[in-house]
Parts: structure tokens; sequence; C-alpha cells
């Protein structure tokens, strides 16, 4: 069936169009459905967002499951039985420390926002691919944790959490991934998403804590365009949404040491993660988000749903 013009450009939307979206739950639908009818498009072959084959229906099915546009045709029951039925455990932690606040004047959305529609769609992908997903917030500490589960209303708990979510208080960034952690006690996916800014060995240290249990790793790296490169034409006072202190720079600083520092900073931070096998992604808030669903994807392909609900343990 033709993919209506409508459906081929949800997978675009601008992050700034998903902000006005009042909706927290239509605009991570909006995200994922454009995701999927994308890859649904897409030449390349060996992921397996939707069914693999039809079984017929028997007593005790989840009645979801069945197609009703095969019913409409044959006047029969069948049930999609999906590849990749993994029950992949995914825990998706989200910064919300006063650095996430920021947004440079053209941009309109927050790396917050963004993060936040990232949070929202992770979770709501991994629940349609029948995985097991949670939430944990955080700035100085855990603020809220949202045990990974399948389950009716899961969603709602999720974006309940997240809707209106404000930047709060200065990020301890290492403290509270090392906290995390300790509620991370079967194997899972963990996605953690934040600003990073913190010393990229500490920061790989903290990561590499979440990788017990064989925990896979993706690391997304969200930052407002003018953070990596500032448009500033004049010595500006520029101030530390963490610690509130101010500093007066001028535009050759600007072009030249301050975005080398940043290069360095990714750069080192890259090839932590990389080192330490953990998927790393550098996502700004004007870019869509398709990337992130991607990787998401990808992982749980590759790692062959190792991430799963029977491991010992259990879901907590």
């Amino acid at each position: 069936m033709p993919v209506s013009a409508t459906a081929r450009s949800l997978r675009f939307l601008d992050p700034r169009v998903l902000t006005r979206i009042a909706n927290l739950q239509l605009a991570s639908r909006t995200v994922v459905d454009g995701f999927l009818a994308g890859l649904h498009r897409s030449p390349q072959h060996g992921f397996s967002p939707n069914f693999a084959e039809y079984r017929a229906y028997t007593p005790g099915d989840d009645l979801r499951s069945i197609d009703w546009n095969v019913f409409a045709r044959s006047d029969k029951y069948f049930i999609k039985k999906f590849e990749g039925e993994t029950n992949t455990r995914i825990y998706v932690a989200l910064d919300i420390s006063k650095s996430m606040g920021y947004s440079s004047p053209d941009t309109g959305i927050t790396k917050l926002e963004y993060a936040s529609i990232l949070a929202a769609s992770l979770v709501y992908f991994a629940l349609k691919q029948r995985d097991l997903a949670g939430l944990a917030l955080f700035d100085t500490d855990i603020i809220e944790m949202i045990p990974p589960r399948m389950r009716r209303g899961q969603l709602m708990h999720v974006l309940g959490a997240l809707d209106g979510v404000q930047p709060g208080r200065p990020t301890d960034l290492c403290a509270s991934l090392e906290t995390l952690a300790g509620f991370v006690r079967s194997r899972s996916v963990v996605a953690v998403i934040s600003d990073f800014y913190e010393d990229p060995e500490k920061i790989a240290r903290s990561l590499r804590r979440l990788q017990a249990n064989h925990n896979d790793l993706m690391v997304f790296h969200v930052l407002d365009p003018h953070e990596r490169k500032p448009a500033i034409r004049d010595a500006s006072l520029i101030e530390d949404l963490e610690t509130g202190s101010r500093l007066e720079v001028s535009p050759s600083y600007v072009r030249g040491e301050y975005v080398e520092r940043m290069r360095k900073h990714l750069e080192d931070l890259q090839r932590s993660c990389n080192d330490s096998h953990m998927d790393y992604r550098i996502l700004t808030t004007t870019e869509p988000l398709d990337d992130a669903l991607f990787a998401y994807l990808s992982l749980r392909e590759r790692t062959g749903g190792k991430a799963r609900r029977n491991q010992p343990g259990g879901a907590r």
C-alpha cells in the first residue's frame, strides 16, 4: 500500500514543531510512527519492527495482536507473529539538571524539552516492540525511578513523570549514574540522555559501572547547536546555569579556544565510550530523533534480545 504524503513527512518533523504538540503521548507517537513509516520504505533490510508471519488465532491469544485488515478480507482471525519478541528490558535515564534548561535564542527548544521527547519516544517505541521499558530522572541524585515493565498503564506512568518536567538542581552526573547502577540488577539496555558536562574520564568510569551484568549502553549526548559553535560577534557576559557564575568572553576566544575545548571534550568522551563498546551518539536540538530510535532498534537486533525479562532476577 502506498505511503501517504502525511506519513512520509512525519519522520522529518522539526523538534521545534513537536514541542508545540501539547500532548507528549501524541508527540512521541508522531516520532515513532514517522520513523517506522520511513523504515518500511527503506531498501535496507535486516530489521524487524513489524511481524514475520501470521498464524491462526487460538483462544487465549491477545486480541490486540489480531490483524483486523486480514479479518476484513478473509473473515478469519490471524495473529501477527512478531520477529524478535525478546522482552528486552530498557532503562531510559534522563538528566533534568539546570544546564539542560538551556536554549539558544533561535532554536526555540531547550535541551530538556528535546530530551523529554526523546525519552518518551524511546519508551513508546520499546513498548510498541513488546519490550519492558522504564524511566529514571536525575540531577544531583535519582529523582524518580519507574522500573521497566510491560503492563497496562506503563506508558501513561512514564509520560506522567515526563510531562512538564522542569530543570532542577545542579547535576551530579557521576553519582547519579552510579546510584542507577544499583537498580539495574538484571541484564538490560540502559539509555543515558544528558549534556554530559563533566570530565570525560569520570563519565566513562561511571558509565562502565552501568555495564555490570553485561548491560548494553546507549549514550545520547544532547547539545544545543550554539554550544558546539556559538555565534558571538561581540564581547558577551555568559552565565553558567549550574553554578550561576558569570564570565565575559570575546569572539576570538569563542572561535578559537572554546571551540577547540568543546571538540576535544566530545572526542574524548566518544573515544572512551567506543573503547568500552557503548553506542555513543551526539544529538543537537535541531535534529530529528530518527537516529536515536535507529540506535535502539540496531542494538536490539545486534544483541539478539539478550537483555531478557526471563534472565535471573526478573523485572524489578
